[in-house]
Order: C-alpha cells, then sequence, then structure tokens
C-alpha cells in the first residue's frame, strides 16, 4: 500500500472520528458508568458495565454523527466548526447518514442483548430527544440549552436502568445533578463563542444577553440549585459523609467560579468556569462512586 493512501486513509478515519464527537461520548459514558455503580448492589456486574459503557457509547456516538448532519450548515458559518468533516467537504451526507444509523444500531443491539429493556428505552429516548428536540431548536430559541440538558442527563439513568432493571428515586436524583450541572456548563461555552454563534445564526443567550448580565444570573443560578442538589444523595442515603463535605466544597468552589464570572462577564472568566465545571464534575463522579452506600 502507497504511503499517500495510508495517510488518506488515516485522514479519512480521523474525520468519521471527528463526527462522533469523542470528548462528548467520553462524558457520557462517565456518567453512565456512575448510574450503573450507583444503581448496583454490593457486588458489581462488570461485564454488564463494560456492556453498557459500550452500548451507551455507540448510541452517544451516533446521535453526535447525525446532529453533524442536522448542523452542516450552521456549522459552515462557524469559525470554530467549518472545517469539520462534513462543512468542509471532506465526507458526503449519505455516508454520514449511514455511519450514524450504523453506530446507533450497534449501540440498540449491544443494550438490548445485555442491558435490558429499560436501558434500551431510555437510551433511544434520549437519541430521539437529542436530534427531534433540541438539534431543531438550536436555531429558534436560547431554550434549547435547557432542552438539551434533558438527553444530557439521561446517560446516569441509562446506567441505573441497567444495573436494577427499573428507575427509582436515586435514578432521578443523578439525572437532577447532571441538569443542573449542564446550565452553567453550556453558559460557560455560549459566553466565549458568541461571536461565532451569532455568526451562525444561533440565538444562544450569551448572544441575545450582549452584557452578560442575564447569562451571569442564570449561572450563579442554576450553580447554587445543583449545590443543593448535590446534597441529596446523603440524604437519600446513597453516599455518606465523606460525599456531603466533597459535595459542599466542590459546590461552594464552582459557585464561587460562576459568581465570578457573572460579575466579570469576561472571555477568560468564562473560560476558568468551563474549566471549573468539567473539575466539579469528575470530582464529584469520583466522590460518589467512592463513598456509594
Amino acid at each position: 500500500m502507497s504511503a499517500p493512501l495510508v495517510v488518506a486513509r488515516r485522514a479519512a478515519l480521523a474525520d468519521y472520528v471527528e463526527l462522533t464527537k469523542p470528548r462528548i461520548t467520553l462524558m457520557v459514558m462517565l456518567t453512565t458508568m456512575v448510574g450503573f455503580v450507583m444503581g448496583s448492589g454490593a457486588r458489581l456486574n462488570v461485564p454488564g458495565l463494560l456492556a453498557v459503557l459500550a452500548g451507551t457509547g455507540l448510541v452517544a456516538a451516533g446521535a453526535s454523527t447525525l446532529n453533524m448532519l442536522l448542523e452542516r450548515r450552521t456549522d459552515a458559518l462557524m469559525h470554530r466548526t467549518r472545517n469539520r468533516p462534513l462543512p468542509a467537504g471532506r465526507l458526503r451526507p449519505v455516508d454520514v447518514v449511514a455511519w450514524g444509523f450504523l453506530l446507533t444500531g450497534l449501540g440498540v443491539f449491544v443494550l438490548g442483548w445485555r442491558a435490558g429493556t429499560l436501558a434500551t428505552g431510555v437510551a433511544l429516548v434520549t437519541w430521539l430527544s437529542y436530534l427531534l428536540f433540541y438539534t431543531p431548536l438550536k436555531p429558534r430559541t436560547s431554550l434549547s440549552t435547557v432542552v438539551g440538558a434533558l438527553p444530557g442527563a439521561l446517560p446516569p439513568v441509562i446506567g441505573w436502568a441497567a444495573a436494577r432493571g427499573s428507575l427509582d428515586a436515586g435514578a432521578f436524583v443523578l439525572f437532577a445533578i447532571l441538569f443542573l450541572w449542564q446550565i452553567p456548563h453550556f453558559l460557560a461555552i455560549a459566553w466565549i463563542y458568541r461571536e461565532d454563534y451569532a455568526r451562525g445564526g444561533l440565538p444562544m443567550l450569551p448572544v441575545l444577553d450582549p452584557e452578560g448580565k442575564v447569562t451571569g444570573r442564570q449561572a450563579v443560578a442554576n450553580s447554587l440549585a445543583l449545590l443543593l442538589v448535590s446534597l441529596t444523595p446523603r440524604a437519600a442515603g446513597m453516599a455518606g459523609n465523606v460525599y456531603l463535605v466533597g459535595a459542599i466544597v466542590l459546590g461552594l468552589g464552582f459557585t464561587a467560579v460562576a459568581f465570578r464570572a457573572a460579575v466579570e462577564r469576561s472571555a477568560p472568566a468564562a473560560r476558568r468556569l468551563f474549566v471549573a465545571s468539567i473539575v466539579y464534575l469528575a470530582l464529584l463522579c469520583a466522590l460518589l462512586i467512592a463513598d456509594r452506600v
């Protein structure tokens, strides 16, 4: 095989991987794992965990691929996304459709085979709501962020359903934590790239709120709500005192960063909020798993 052909195939493979939004897919798998572990009994079913992670990851990758297909015209208008495989013309829409449905089909098969009907159903609801509600609403309303937080908060519910075969209060506690976390997280991203979103015709809140006052208030309000809701696992008997102390410290720190971003209303402050949101979620998930009851 000639060197140019090898390079071309590697580039094509990289494009197909890029369609799956690997960082988002990994985050989906992380929160799915938390749901599965928290929903499990004293003995963790490791093969079951690996299966639900693989299935959920494939479904998430399929949804991201099809999302890129639906947003290809908007992506072409924005500096941050115009070099993606579709707007750059490196892949054909028909190939992306096939790739997206192949990933989704494989994921649904794995979940149906090893994770159960309920987990598979929740995964399908996540996929459908992401593509049929969130994606079409993005160019129409700033409330798309709230709508998008719904499918974004369902992965731990998938994990819980796979572990227990049922849904109860614990699953919805995890859903609420992840739902509230997403609001300041995505507001930070939207503030950083507000000019690009405006260029693409996407009415994100920071685009409609150029001074950033409303955006800042929303980030602080949701981080405070997250702080309160994050204490629920201890009250519900899902985690112990180590988790409780850690959740308080993390929540206060995250809220402080959100408050500073609301006061400064600058791109560097928004970047700090974005980084803080990633650190917060990773550490909170680690605490939940380490101190689960």
